[in-house]
């Protein structure tokens, strides 16, 4: 491991089983973002403006103790972590492989969600490599672990460039076939996490959205056009919104927030087949964020690069089988420009 003198480990408290939970900071010239080993999750991203302005634009928590309790609110927010193994819903929490099926924990009424009570933002990571301007961190999720079938390795590497992006990659392998759907989980706010974000221009590339009924995919493709979800040209934020969208040309912007305040702006690229864009539900008033922030329905706004939810219930859907002797591999970008 490469560890720069001035970024040393910094104890951030420690996990249900003892073991010591940290914080690790990289930085460049206009970005500093600190990351925990706890559900490898971004605890801050402070954006320095050319006007000499730091702005913190993720939601947090300031203990290690508060990520792991958040499990067990009643809709718990995930706040900058990584999720896994299966990020959004499988209905029923059952999928079929070579016609196998295999039934998940339950953890959100009748249907799993981001990978159960025991997903990759409920573990420990490991710090495999650090230099002062990208980290790797790896978790190993053991056969049957909320009961997916294989055991499965993964890393992600957070990386700042001198081209101001967050820089997010993963990889992955499984002992077994097994199903794979990772994201971040960031609460973005480019006036500051203790901001609000309805002010800001919300625009997302995407012709189409998934139909649901009660959160879960019905299968079919909806247009946009002359419905609540046509983000195409530039809008405030929505008060409420927890919707897929469809990308169909990963090379373009998948989304594009900014603020007139700040001026910040923020493009995200993905390779991933879509983005789901939440605001709302989990801040409910009852959530106490780092520096003693009560935080909202519109303290934040995420972006899910992912493949579509319930993807393995859906034949017209992305594959979403990870074979075993393959590599899941993914990259999203989050680009940071001053306006």
């Amino acid at each position: 491991m490469i560890q720069t003198p001035t970024e040393e480990p910094v104890f951030f408290g420690q996990a249900p089983d003892a073991r010591s939970v940290h914080l690790y900071t990289i930085r460049n010239a206009n970005l500093q973002m600190t990351v925990t080993d706890y559900g490898a999750a971004i605890t801050s991203l402070k954006v320095t403006t050319p006007n000499g302005l730091t702005t913190d634009v993720v939601l947090g928590f300031d203990h290690a103790d508060a990520y792991i309790n958040s499990i067990n609110l009643p809709s718990p927010p995930y706040l900058g972590a990584i999720i896994g193994r299966w990020a959004g819903r499988i209905a029923n929490g059952i999928f079929k492989i070579d016609g196998k099926s295999y039934q998940l924990q339950k953890n959100n009424g009748e249907h799993a969600l981001h990978g159960g009570r025991t997903g990759l933002s409920q573990k420990l990571w490991q710090l495999k490599k650090i230099n002062s301007q990208a980290m790797t961190l790896s978790c190993f999720s053991p056969d049957g672990d909320a009961y997916f079938p294989g055991a499965l390795t993964v890393e992600v590497t957070y990386s700042l460039t001198d081209q101001n992006e967050l820089k997010v990659e993963y990889r992955a392998t499984a002992t077994q076939d097994t199903i794979l759907n990772l994201t971040q989980h960031s609460y973005f706010n480019l006036d500051g996490h203790g901001a609000d974000v309805r002010n800001q221009d919300l625009q997302i590339n995407a012709a189409q959205f998934l139909e649901t009924e009660n959160m879960i995919p019905t299968g079919r493709l909806l247009p946009v056009e002359a419905s609540d979800k046509d983000f195409r040209s530039p809008k405030k934020c929505p008060d409420t919104i927890d919707t897929t969208f469809v990308l169909e040309n990963t090379a373009a912007p998948a989304a594009v927030l900014q603020s007139r305040k700040s001026k910040i702006k923020m493009t995200v690229f993905t390779n991933q087949p879509a983005v789901h864009v939440y605001v709302g539900g989990n801040c409910f008033g009852r959530i106490k964020g780092k520096e003693n922030v009560d935080y909202h329905a519109a303290s934040g706004i995420c972006f899910e690069t992912q493949n579509f939810p319930d993807a393995p219930n859906h034949a017209n859907f992305p594959d979403a089988l990870l074979r075993k002797g393959e590599t899941y591999q993914q990259t999203t970008i989050f680009k940071f420009e001053f306006k």
